[in-house]
C-alpha cells in the first residue's frame, strides 16, 4: 500500500525535525521544508495528499502558501500549525480553505489525530460509490467534487464537497448543526461553527445560478438545502 505523503512546512529546525521523524515513524512519508518559497517549489514539483504548513515563515507565510497551493489543488487538505491564537487569523485560515488549525504548543499525538480524522473523511468518500445528486439545474458529482449548471463546471474543495453533499443527502430537510460539525470538523467549537459559516456563505454564492435553490438558516436547529421539487 502506498504511503501518504505530506508536505510539512515548518521554519522552527528543531521542530520541523522531531515532526518528521516522528510523522515517518507512523508511516507517513515526509518532505521537510524550512520556508514557504521552498514549499511551494515541493509542491508544484511533486505530488503530495496532505499539507501541514507553518503560518509564521520567512520568504512566504503559511496563509500565502496556501492560497498558492489552493490556485493549483483547491482540494488537497491543508492544516495550519500556528503560534497564533487570534480569531481573526484562524478565520482567516479556514477562508483560505484550510481543514484544521493547530495553535502551539501542541502534542504530536494531537497533530497525528487531526491528521488521520481527515484522512479517514476523506477515505470514507472515496470508498463510497459515486453519488451523483440532481439539485434544480444543477448536477453535484460527489466523487469528482464537481458542481456543474449547463457549460459551467466548478471543482470544490474537500470541505464544500463534504459539506454540500451532506445538505444533499438532506434535501428539503434540516441538517442539523450539530451534527454536520462533528462529521465534517470532528469537533464542536466556536473556531470549526465560524468556519462552516464561512462555507456555507461559499456555497450560498455557487448556487446563486439557479435562483430555485438555496440554503437557508433554521434558527437554533442548522440548514436546509431548498431544492424544487420533479
Amino acid at each position: 500500500m502506498e504511503k501518504v505523503k505530506i508536505l510539512l512546512c515548518e521554519d522552527d529546525e528543531n521542530l520541523g525535525m522531531l515532526l518528521r521523524e516522528y510523522l515517518q515513524a507512523k508511516g507517513f512519508d515526509v518532505d521537510l521544508l524550512p520556508d514557504g518559497e521552498a514549499g511551494y517549489k515541493a509542491f508544484v514539483n511533486g505530488k503530495y495528499d496532505l499539507c501541514v504548513l507553518d503560518v509564521m515563515m520567512p520568504k512566504k507565510d503559511g496563509f500565502t502558501l496556501a492560497q498558492d497551493i489552493r490556485k493549483i489543488n483547491g482540494v488537497v487538505p491543508i492544516v495550519f500549525l500556528t503560534a497564533k491564537s487570534l480569531k481573526e487569523d484562524v478565520l482567516e485560515g479556514f477562508k483560505i480553505g484550510a481543514d484544521d488549525y493547530i495553535t502551539k504548543p501542541f502534542s504530536m499525538e494531537e497533530l497525528l489525530f487531526r491528521i488521520e480524522a481527515i484522512l479517514r473523511r476523506l477515505n470514507g468518500k472515496k470508498n463510497k460509490m459515486g453519488n451523483e445528486y440532481k439539485l434544480g439545474k444543477f448536477t453535484f458529482d460527489t466523487q469528482k467534487q464537481l458542481l456543474s449548471i449547463g457549460d459551467k463546471q466548478t471543482k470544490l474543495t474537500t470541505k464544500e464537497s463534504e459539506l454540500l453533499s451532506m445538505l444533499a443527502q438532506n434535501v428539503n430537510n434540516i441538517l442539523e448543526r450539530n451534527y454536520a460539525l462533528k462529521t465534517i470538523w470532528v469537533e464542536d467549537n466556536y473556531f470549526n461553527a465560524r468556519s462552516m459559516d464561512v462555507y456555507i456563505t461559499k456555497l450560498r454564492k455557487l448556487l446563486k445560478d439557479d435562483k430555485e435553490v438555496e440554503i437557508i438558516n433554521i434558527h437554533g436547529k442548522g440548514y436546509k438545502l431548498i431544492v424544487p421539487e420533479n
